[in-house]
């Protein structure tokens, strides 16, 4: 039966990383459930984020205990069931003199995230005097180094795929999920919520599907979806821009990750190793326009430049430094008062029942606490509908790629057509799915062949991404399914073999195919910095 036929219990619009959790919840819990995202899934605030697990040490200091305690508990939980996504990271905090944080605080603050670590599955941290710290770290500055602290928290180098397994995980349960399908209108009649329509970009034009229950978990787009609601409605939003840069290996550059105490704000930021690369970052800025135009600016650069040449004063890094840049808005609570970093990471679950009821909002939140997020929203939504909400299966349950690690890896390091780098890449990005890459190569012999000379990624990738993984543009093949846009090139060294292999897939005309190369480098274009 076509969705459109269909009366769903409930209607989730924003397929990022809270709304793919809800509708996996959701589905395992035996609801009719539809996911929409008007562009691809995790093509949002998801893939902009700083790629941490972790408690939020940050927010102690404002007090926000029930939050780290349950992000400590998500990040015990992450790392079962997406193991072959989220690893341990080992973080170094320096304390230097005139610092706003001392030696006695930062002591305070890992005593206190050890002991809401219950049950953790990481190690506990230790103190470092400054000899320690620069034995360990000799690329540091020393200059006014006090020592400071070793903690370990966890790390999701490929977000994107966390989204994506999350919708696989929903749609095997039984959900409907249809990305670039943007709502276009959110029915309420007599005070209650009675359709969602919404455009189906593939047949290009326009569904209505009845609604139930509808959740609004579109992110910083919060707002715009409420605004498709025929009655005026509240504004909710309030986000702050978050940028980050990526750079390649520098001298002096740290083993581990670094958090650290910006000279010029006091704001902590990051500089982190990731995927083969460093990741730095990020800034916190209150942002009113289009979130989707969101971009690193001149003067965030330069500051987090700036600093991390300060701490690691070997570096030297300049803007031609930069392998690419990026910026997303976190969905945050109005909060006109506060200062940018104060505004709380909780997130808010808004029952519209007075303008109209089966509404729910999600505003706020982290990716750390994605699931435990879902599990509430399910509870609330299975009382709107009328009965008792059913045990939530996601607390033990396991992502797809987490399942079959062990069988997949004998397979993928005896599979000839990958170099070892390759095959390494392969189980980092699909986990225990790599066997069903495997698979179509094998079924395929055309796919079976390597798409670079490195032999690190193979053509039944792509048709794997087409066929199992929703993707239908090469955007979306390379920046959140292969994961090869994340890479000093952004992909574009492998960009048209991918884009051959695709066309077949996908029936595209060398028209269309040159067009999507086209898509390709206007969206890496808006990722590079200029060096000026």
């Amino acid at each position: 039966m076509n969705e459109r036929d269909q009366r769903f219990d409930v209607v989730i619009i924003g397929g990022c990383i809270n709304g793919a959790g809800i509708a996996r919840d959701a589905a395992t819990r035996g609801m009719n459930v539809l996911l929409l995202e008007m562009n691809d899934f995790g093509s949002g605030t998801s893939s902009w984020s700083s790629r941490l697990i972790h408690g939020g040490l940050r927010y102690l200091e404002y007090g926000e205990i029930p939050l780290v305690y349950e992000s400590l508990q998500e990040r015990r939980r992450l790392r079962r069931m997406a193991r072959h996504l989220v690893d341990s990271i080992r973080i170094n905090i320096p304390i230097y003199q005139g610092g706003k944080r001392g030696m006695l605080m930062l002591r305070a603050g890992m005593l206190a995230y050890d002991l809401l670590s219950i049950g953790k599955s990481v190690s506990r941290h230790r103190m470092l005097s400054r000899s320690e710290f620069l034995e360990n770290e000799p690329g540091v500055s020393a200059n006014g180094l006090k020592g400071g602290a070793q903690y370990y928290d966890a790390q999701v180098t490929f977000a994107e795929r966390l989204v994506i397994e999350n919708v696989i995980a929903a749609q095997s349960a039984g959900a409907v999920v249809r990305n670039y399908s943007a709502a276009t209108a959110i029915a309420i009649e007599q005070g209650k919520v009675r359709a969602v329509r919404y455009t189906d970009a593939a047949l290009g034009q326009e569904v209505e599907v009845g609604a139930r229950v509808v959740v609004n978990a579109a992110g910083p787009w919060v707002d715009q979806v409420l605004a498709t609601a025929n009655r005026p409605m509240p504004e909710l939003m309030g986000g702050t821009k978050g940028s980050h840069i990526i750079v390649g290996r520098f001298e002096g550059a740290p083993k581990d990750a670094f958090y650290v105490e910006a000279y010029i704000d006091a704001r902590p930021f990051f500089v982190i190793p990731w995927n083969g690369q460093y990741l730095i970052g990020t800034t916190d800025i209150r942002y009113k326009g289009d979130p989707g135009e969101a971009r690193a600016s001149d003067a965030e650069i330069d500051y987090l430049l700036s600093e991390t040449n300060r701490v690691f004063p070997r570096a030297r890094l300049a803007k031609g430094d930069i392998h690419f840049a990026y910026a997303g808005v976190r969905p945050l609570p109005i909060q006109s008062k506060k200062a940018e970093s104060a505004i709380t990471r909780r997130h808010i679950i808004r029952n519209h029942q007075r303008n109209a009821r089966g509404l729910l909002s999600v505003i706020g939140g982290k990716l750390t606490t994605y699931r435990s997020l879902a599990e509430q929203v399910t509870d609330r939504v299975a009382k709107m509908l009328g009965g008792a909400a059913n045990d939530c299966r996601t607390r033990l349950g396991f992502l797809p790629g987490a399942m079959g690690v062990a069988a997949a890896e004998a397979d993928v390091r005896n599979f000839d057509g990958l170099s070892a780098e390759g095959a390494a890449r392969l189980l980092h990005v699909y986990g225990g799915r790599a066997r069903k890459v495997l698979d179509l190569a094998y079924e395929q012999p055309e796919l079976a062949v390597a798409l670079d000379d490195s032999r690190t990624v193979l053509a039944a990738e792509v048709a794997f991404a087409v066929r199992e993984e929703f993707a239908r543009h090469l955007t979306d093949i390379l920046h959140r399914r292969t994961m090869l846009g994340l890479s000093p090139d952004l992909g574009e060294s492998v960009a048209e073999a991918v884009a051959g292999v695709a066309a077949k897939e996908l029936g595209w005309t060398e028209e269309e195919t040159r067009r999507e190369l086209q898509a390709l480098r206007a969206y890496n274009a808006r990722l590079k910095v200029r060096d000026l």
